[in-house]
């Protein structure tokens, strides 16, 4: 058993657009993100399942191909190993849920966020 406060994870600013606090199990990461408007993550895929939930604001995203919006209150499922990529349209606090672990996250190798 963990127990996590989530004010004494530390706040990772990825980009000027965008921070995280995460912490990972043995197969899932949660992860609590901050964007910006115009924000954006470029299209990537990884082995995670992943379930994105926007409490505050707003995102476009493309998956395999498939435009949403997603806003507060709204949750996307996005499969395994599926394409896709994320513009916040307006400031956004969310929360991502991955399964199985970001191992890129984890070790920092997650390049594809990183670039301005």
């Amino acid at each position: 058993m963990k127990h996590y406060r989530l004010r004494e994870i530390p706040e990772e600013q990825v980009t000027d657009l965008f921070a995280r606090r995460f912490f990972t199990g043995e197969k899932i990461t949660l992860a609590f993100l901050t964007m910006k408007n115009g924000c954006a993550v470029p299209e990537h895929h990884h082995e995670s399942e992943q379930f994105s939930h926007i409490i505050t604001g707003s995102m476009r995203f493309v998956i395999g191909g498939e435009e949403v919006v997603v806003r507060g209150g709204e949750v996307v499922h996005i499969p395994s190993n599926v394409p896709h990529s994320a513009v916040a349209l307006e400031d956004v606090t969310g929360i991502d849920v991955f399964s199985p672990i970001r191992q890129d996250w984890v070790d920092g190798s997650d390049d594809y966020l990183r670039r301005k």
